[in-house]
């Protein structure tokens, strides 16, 4: 039996189980996750980028002609009823079915948005599937939300979540307990990702995750892929000629500028880095989240390209330094700016997952 069957028989059971579907030439899919959406009271953290979301949906992304994957966790059941959810978001609902039009619309559940399995009169539930199977070519990615990795049962099972969000819906939120999820908590949070990279890398597989809130670009967090980049801009120094050092040294230094600020942020972006032991394996990418206090992050697949994105208010936002040197675009004059963080070929990603893995 291989190795990946026996440690990791949830992850095998969704890669076994899931919707299949086909990438082609010409398909355009947006991936989102972890919206959480509440009520709309001061305890909803969606509210803050609801503005932002439902522009970004509306106005780029279904003109566009992208499909829509919401990757679980989209409402946030622990804490709020789904009547409450519904009667302040509902068009958000008629947003996301809209994007039907443009090829398919699936949504994958989390631990926060399990018990709409059974909810029947649910409004996304003729497009809920616990993960989705990609075909790319005779490559394979797979979508999920993430969750089914813990080592906790009530981030695995429905079943045992209710109890949780009887805890927390009516014993923590009314004394104000701070909801315990796994985006609060960088150790279970980089288990978590470590137990999908290994199950990935020995399915060769590539994983879309969410759950953890924290972006990954090839299984790069944000952390990793500053260090790693400073190191390649060094590497490449010597060899330069002067007015190309100049711009290296200009790189290197806005870089290290971000690195600082993201370790002066500490526990709260979880430092722990290095998914890997050696070489990186880009079997793993993960959304984030739609929550983040400056903006939020999404991963979108154009035909054979991939990409890490980002979006915010430009009067809110700090600088944001994109992974390309890219610069961020404008959507129209509704102040919301849109930038490519990180981008590759997937025929690219899965030849180096094939020779390393």
């Amino acid at each position: 039996m291989p190795l990946h069957h026996k440690k990791h028989p949830h992850l095998e059971r969704l890669l076994n189980n899931a919707r299949s579907l086909s990438l082609e030439e010409n398909s355009r899919v947006l991936i989102l996750s972890d919206l959480h959406m509440g009520n709309g009271g001061r305890r909803d953290e969606f509210r803050r980028n609801a503005d932002l979301v439902g522009t970004m949906l509306a106005d780029y992304y279904h003109p566009e002609g992208y499909s829509l994957i919401l990757n679980g966790d989209v409402e946030e059941l622990f804490k709020f009823s789904l009547d409450s959810i519904t009667s302040q978001w509902g068009d958000f609902y008629d947003l996301f079915i809209r994007f039907r039009q443009n090829g398919f619309l699936f949504k994958t559940y989390g631990n926060h948005d399990a018990e709409l399995l059974e909810a029947k009169e649910y409004r996304l539930a003729p497009y809920m599937h616990e993960s989705l199977k990609f075909y790319y070519g005779n490559e394979t990615i797979l979508c999920f939300h993430g969750h089914q990795a813990s080592v906790l049962l009530w981030e695995t099972y429905p079943l045992v979540s209710r109890s949780v969000v009887f805890f927390l819906r009516y014993i923590a939120k009314p004394v104000g307990i701070r909801n315990f999820s796994i985006a609060y908590n960088s150790r279970r949070r980089f288990a978590i990702e470590k137990s999908i990279y290994e199950f990935s890398n020995n399915a060769k597989i590539v994983s879309v995750i969410g759950h953890t809130h924290r972006p990954l670009f090839e299984s790069l967090s944000k952390v990793d892929y500053l260090n790693y980049r400073i190191e390649e801009l060094c590497r490449a120094y010597p060899a330069a000629g002067s007015e190309e050092r100049i711009l290296i040294e200009e790189k290197i230094s806005a870089l290290k500028e971000e690195l600082d600020s993201c370790y002066k942020q500490g526990k709260k972006i979880g430092l722990r880095s290095g998914l890997y032991n050696t070489l990186t394996i880009p079997s793993v990418f993960n959304s984030g989240c739609a929550i983040g206090k400056r903006g939020i992050t999404a991963l979108e697949i154009e035909g054979n390209i991939i990409r890490l994105v980002y979006w915010f208010n430009g009067k809110q936002s700090r600088k944001f330094i994109s992974d390309r040197d890219n610069r961020p675009s404008e959507l129209g004059n509704t102040g919301f700016y849109r930038i490519v963080l990180n981008e590759d070929h997937l025929d690219y990603v899965f030849t180096r997952l094939h020779l390393l893995a």
